[in-house]
């Protein structure tokens, strides 16, 4: 289906951007897709001579991943803006591949961000490809619930644990199977805790941590139902040295409101891609009610099928308003993270929502791989969890009113 040119604020130059990205995806991303999720094993899914790294070698080509590839003469807002657009039309494609992609370029700019100058050059250097290592084993959303009474509990004891040895640090532990790119990364966003806190997950600290360090262990690919186009795998640290310049964070003060930082960036990202997923399932719903006779009729001209497309199609550009109009917002710092965290838990409800009444307009074929629409549905359902399960996103969201 054709993009409708009916986003605000959008200039010349951005809508060239769009389509460009549009074209991509179509041409790119959903072939590469659906060859990549119909394998059975993970591993197989970036193998050497694997599709996949045909998308990364065109998505580079490519050049529109950083927002600073934008230019300089917009303002936060437009720049903001495009780059919900690009997320958009990237997940419109795959989402999982989408948030493999976005991913890569990650490591640098975090070194940067944090002041860290001789670690920005290192890793600028060296083009790392990044991952965000949280999760643990017996550790998810409580991991990033810097709102709530679990975060601050010494009684919680993370498997991940570092400690300062002089100018060094010592990391021992494992990262659960669900760190995205882990498979294909070169470096890590390390989270964990400090040995000695008093003050459980509170008493954090962040690295950059090469991965070919000596103790640095991968384990299999996950193998999961959903966005399997996305890499994602174990990491494990024993006795892993990091030089005190590859540290980005230290102590219970600054940690929360680190995460609290990180937590906005991931779902205001969240938020724009689920609209990308779930627009893709409106449009395949949409094009299959014009094609599908039942009763004599495209199914489109039954009043049931034509109120459900328009409730799918309500639900879509509502999405797509609150996550825009929050993305500009974080931009220029004037919203807080209950905006982002309603983004992300309303984008992604959507996405699910829509995935699931596309699902029923295809009737039994959508239940069936020889249709797309099945794995959108999974893709979808796989958001509900990830960067903070939604109900907990709410509670701390909450905390914020």
């Amino acid at each position: 289906m054709a993009v409708l040119d009916i986003d605000a604020g959008l200039t010349d130059e951005m809508k060239e951007v769009r389509d460009t990205v549009h074209r991509f995806s179509a041409e790119v991303l959903r072939p590469a897709s659906i060859e990549l999720d119909a394998m059975h094993d993970p591993d197989a899914t970036i193998a050497e001579g694997s599709v996949y790294w045909d998308v990364v070698k065109k998505y580079e080509q490519l050049g529109i991943g950083d927002p600073s590839h934008y230019g300089d003469d917009l303002t936060p807002s437009e720049r903001a803006l495009l780059h919900s657009v690009v997320l958009e039309e990237l997940a419109w494609g795959d989402v999982g591949l989408c948030i493999s992609l976005e991913l890569r370029d990650t490591i640098a700019p975090w070194a940067a961000g944090f002041g860290r100058t001789e670690a920005h050059t290192y890793f600028e250097e060296r083009k790392d490809v990044g991952c965000l290592a949280l999760t643990e084993p017996d550790h998810g959303s409580d991991h990033v619930a810097f709102t709530e009474p679990v975060f601050s509990d010494p009684a919680v004891r993370p498997g991940c644990r570092a400690r300062r040895e002089g100018d060094e640090w010592v990391i021992n532990g494992q990262k659960a199977a669900w760190v995205s790119n882990a498979p294909v990364a070169t470096a890590a966003a390390l989270f964990c805790t400090l040995e000695d806190s008093k003050d459980g997950l509170a008493g954090g600290v962040a690295f950059l941590v090469p991965l070919e360090l000596p103790g640095v262990r991968r384990g299999k690919s996950l193998d999961k139902i959903g966005q399997r186009t996305l890499p994602q795998g174990e990491l494990f640290f024993e006795d892993v040295r990091v030089p005190n310049d590859f540290m980005l964070i230290e102590g219970s003060d600054a940690y929360p409101m680190v995460w609290e930082m990180v937590l906005s960036l991931a779902n205001n990202a969240m938020g724009q891609q689920f609209v990308g997923v779930a627009r893709a399932a409106y449009d395949y719903a949409l094009a299959y009610a014009k094609e599908r006779v039942q009763g004599g009729v495209p199914i489109i001209e039954h009043q049931s099928v034509k109120a459900r497309l328009f409730s799918m199609f309500n639900k879509v550009e509502a999405a797509r308003s609150l996550a825009r109009r929050v993305a500009m917002g974080h931009a220029n710092g004037t919203t807080g993270f209950q905006h982002v965290a309603a983004s992300k838990v309303f984008c992604t409800q959507t996405a699910f929502e829509v995935a699931s009444d596309a699902v029923q307009i295809f009737g039994g074929n959508g239940l069936c791989k020889e249709y797309p629409i099945e794995k959108i549905f999974r893709d979808a359902r796989a958001s509900l969890i990830e960067d903070g399960e939604n109900e907990v996103l709410g509670l701390m969201a909450g905390a914020r009113l």
